[in-house]
């Protein structure tokens, strides 16, 4: 019998929910630490941080997961910890190394540490009946950990138990290379942002499935319609609407849970004060950024200084400086700055729906603080958000925002039947583990009306970029997007009629902001292609769900109901990840690298986990160098026992 993700009800006390508000900012930091029973001495510490966490160095480390009283917005709440911190100890190790983690169980219920992007043996990865042989860890009962640390970077551990992430367990992790960073710097912070709530987890998803936009109160009200008509006039208003309307879908879903019930921290701390580091005027600082929320993407920039990117998902990348960039759930950035003047600077993440944000300091004395930016306008999603073709009637082109990105063409559909009767899909036998299209017999497919697959010039079919941009024969193909007969259903509310491939789009909120902002189509690997092999085959995965219901699927099949996805041991494959949603979901494959397809074959960035943004789609070629039982899962927590695969290798 095959073995399933744990149940997710967790036996947490927490307190009833909170009265509405807009976003808390939380306490300040003295009240923090008397919430947490901190020492003084991690508030002033030798690190040059006010509010430095506490470090594990060296090659054995006992970790305790208990049950932990907290006091973040006023109210106590039971978080869950470890070693009695949130965020956890940092940890930190050196390549080359065995390291040792014996973890013991303080709590009530069942637990799990996963090593996030970290390549390890399956039985070490931490992902209760998936990873082998491991079935999570009971109460009162101590695993022990132990595996070779073969890479160096940024990374981070949680668990993956239950909802205990949400109540927060989770923890960075730095690996030091054998002989010491490719970057000098004088000062190496880490900076950790999630999302606390007082809220019981199980509410907040109860929630969600009984209204999916609960805490969303951005929606449009009869002063966003009059307006619209103001500004467009009564059909083009009205039929803008009406498209929204029939999908079911609101250009207001941005974020599932909000600064209604979130507040959002950086290194454990509150906006009220916030962390604070240290440094000296013309000093380099390494910050090394680190998405631990459940369900929070955000949009992070210093207002004053330039950061120098120079490692995405704990991989060096050649360096190039932004204004900001957009940190998806899960995803780590590796900046340096060099502060000219002695003066504050703020470290702004504000959240993609901007119903709250996270900050820190960096300054030269910690009585000086930096002056807080006002949130950028509340971002509205387009119809390119949506998977459609841009030359479609009544689009409102106005809104893209395109400026100069070159965000992709579309392909025009108006004469294409996609619903069950027009192409046959039924006959291609997806099954639910996704297309291999190495051996579909393109020609005999009998897409109704016979039409041949195999005499198509699918380069012309306009739907954007290919996959991988301009480079050699082939790359990154796989332009022909074909919805799943399983996606046909009350599972699934929309599919995207013209999924494009938008590397160069930083996203909805930051398109033409003024800032210079991180895109995919700038990270460039600093080392050469490991695995220069052209893929063999291809899978095609559709991200799905219903918003309405609060169903999340791949290719419209939840996790219970799906087969496993086979990888053949050895393997160069290609991913392509379809994102159906009006939402961004970034995609963590386990175990394995995703070597993202941006154009250049030579230096492919090497990612552990993919943001998708809604309506489009992505590719990465996968090395299948790992045997044994993976999760490959969207990172958004309430996302999770839908959106989620077991990936074998053998």
């Amino acid at each position: 019998m095959r073995k399933q993700y744990p149940s997710f009800p967790t036996r947490l006390e927490l307190q009833p929910d909170l009265s509405r508000r807009r976003f808390v900012q939380g306490l300040s930091l003295g009240a923090l630490a008397a919430g947490l029973g901190l020492p003084v001495s991690r508030l002033i510490a030798g690190s040059g941080q006010v509010g430095a966490l506490p470090e594990l160095r060296g090659t054995e480390f006992d970790l305790v997961i208990a049950p932990t009283g907290v006091n973040i917005t006023g109210k106590s709440r039971t978080a869950t910890t470890i070693n009695g911190s949130i965020p956890a100890p940092v940890l930190r190790w050196r390549e080359g190394d065995r390291v040792t983690l014996r973890v013991t169980n303080k709590l009530a219920e069942d637990t799990s540490i996963h090593w996030h992007g970290i390549i390890l043996p399956s039985a070490m990865d931490g992902v209760p009946h998936v990873s082998d042989d491991f079935p999570g860890i009971a109460p009162g009962e101590t695993f022990v950990y132990s595996f070779d640390v073969k890479q160096t970077g940024t990374y981070w551990y949680h668990s993956h138990s239950g909802w205990q992430e949400q109540t927060g367990m989770y923890g960075p992790i730095i690996i030091e290379g054998r002989h010491g960073a490719r970057e000098r710097v004088d000062r190496d912070y880490v900076v950790m942002l999630s999302d606390w709530t007082d809220e019981n987890p199980n509410r907040i998803y109860a929630k969600l499935k009984k209204l999916s936009h609960y805490y969303n109160f951005n929606e449009r009200t009869i002063g966003d319609l009059w307006r619209e008509i103001r500004d467009k006039g009564v059909a083009r208003t009205l039929q803008d609407r009406h498209m929204w309307n029939m999908m079911r879908m609101s250009d207001r879903d941005l974020s599932d849970v909000t600064g209604y019930t979130y507040t959002f921290l950086m290194n454990g701390i509150p906006p009220a004060t916030g962390w604070v580091g240290l440094f000296k005027r013309g000093e380099k600082v390494r910050l090394r950024i680190i998405n631990g929320a459940a369900m929070t993407f955000f949009d992070f920039r210093i207002p004053g200084l330039k950061m120098t990117v120079v490692a995405a998902d704990g991989q060096d990348v050649e360096p190039f400086t932004v204004d900001e960039f957009r940190i998806g759930v899960a995803e780590t950035y590796d900046v340096i700055v060099e502060p000219k003047d002695d003066r504050a600077y703020t470290l702004f993440a504000q959240a993609i729906d901007r119903t709250g944000y996270a900050r820190g300091t960096l300054t030269p004395d910690p009585a000086m603080l930096g002056e807080i930016p006002e949130m950028d306008p509340l971002p509205i999603l387009t119809h390119m958000d949506m998977g459609m073709a841009h030359h479609m009637p009544g689009m409102d082109h106005g809104a893209m925002g395109h400026g100069g990105g070159g965000y992709g063409g579309g392909m025009d559909h108006s004469g294409m039947k996609h619903g069950p009767g027009g192409m046959d899909h039924g006959a291609m036998g997806h099954g639910g583990g996704g297309m291999d299209h190495s051996k579909m017999d393109h020609a005999s497919m009998g897409h109704g009306g016979g039409m041949d697959h195999a005499k198509m010039d699918h380069g012309a079919m306009g739907h954007g970029k290919p996959a991988g941009g301009p480079g050699r024969a082939g790359y990154g193909s796989a332009n022909e997007v074909i919805h799943h007969p399983t996606e046909f259903g009350p599972q699934v509310d929309m599919r995207a009629d013209a999924p494009m491939v938008r590397l160069d789009d930083p996203g909805v909120g930051l398109r033409d902001n003024g800032r210079r902002v991180l895109t995919y189509a700038d990270l460039k690997n600093r080392y050469r292609t490991p695995d220069p092999r052209e893929p063999a085959r291809e899978i095609q995965l559709h991200l799905t769900g219903n918003m309405s219901r609060y169903m999340w699927s791949m290719n419209g099949i939840k996790f219970n109901d799906a087969e496993d996805l086979p990888f053949h041991y050895g393997e160069r494959l290609r991913v392509v990840l379809v994102n159906d949603t009006m939402m961004n979901h970034p995609i963590h494959l386990h175990g394995m690298w995703s070597d993202l397809e941006t154009g250049d074959p030579d230096h492919i960035p090497r990612k552990h986990t993919v943001i998708v943004q809604p309506g489009a789609k992505i590719s990465y070629l996968v090395t299948a160098d790992a045997m044994g039982g993976w999760a490959y899962h969207c990172h958004l927590l309430y996302h999770m026992p839908g959106m989620f695969r077991k990936v074998v290798v053998r």
